[in-house]
């Protein structure tokens, strides 16, 4: 029997968690550029919505770090921002948020967040306790520092989180050219962030 994290991520087997991509959670990241980590939350977002990925969205503290950014809600019209009730940093410790993971009935699950070493980190430490296969969507992942981005990348490494960008994960969902989607995945994604296969 294969070792199923030698299957590639699809549509139909994964699902996506963005935690707290919110105005004051960009404020304090100062590990890389901002502009670039903002885009590939976009991007990866724009991926699910088109290619159909179940996808769940948190937030903390929504009254003063600010709602969901604007760019990811209007890509899943009429599904809400998941506000956490219990104000802990993993949000998998929110059972709303369990709940909707779920219910997707996928084991794979890719996870993203601000910030690195803390919200990111500890819901793909919750995530493996439930026994699911977690990628880390690094590139779409920002903390405080240099050094808390890269510490929690490893301490997400060294438990057993595969580290992914945005531009792995749409390819892997996409799977190859002959997609029908490969159009609007040209127009929206790779022909706004990445030079090279956007020329395609």
């Amino acid at each position: 029997m294969h070792d199923s994290k030698l299957q590639l991520l699809t549509p139909k087997n994964s699902v996506l968690l963005l935690v707290d991509y919110q105005p004051a959670m960009f404020k304090g990241v100062g590990s890389g550029n901002r502009t670039l980590i903002h885009n590939s939350a976009v991007a990866v977002a724009t991926a699910a919505s088109i290619l159909k990925v179940p996808t769940v969205l948190t937030s903390i503290h929504p009254e003063g770090n600010g709602e969901f950014i604007k760019e990811i809600m209007d890509l899943f019209p009429g599904q809400k921002a998941i506000p956490r009730k219990v104000p802990a940093f993993d949000a998998l410790e929110d059972e709303q948020v369990l709940a909707a993971v779920k219910a997707a009935g996928r084991n794979k699950i890719v996870i993203s967040g601000l910030w690195t070493s803390m919200c990111f980190a500890f819901t793909t430490l919750h995530a493996l306790r439930e026994g699911m296969e977690v990628y880390g969507l690094i590139d779409a992942a920002g903390d405080s520092t240099k050094d808390a981005h890269n510490y929690g990348v490893k301490r997400m490494l060294q438990a057993g989180v595969i580290p992914i960008t945005w531009e792995t994960i749409t390819s892997e969902w996409m799977h190859d050219w002959g997609n029908p989607n490969v159009p609007e995945l040209q127009k929206q994604i790779y022909a706004k962030y990445d030079a090279i296969l956007g020329l395609r």
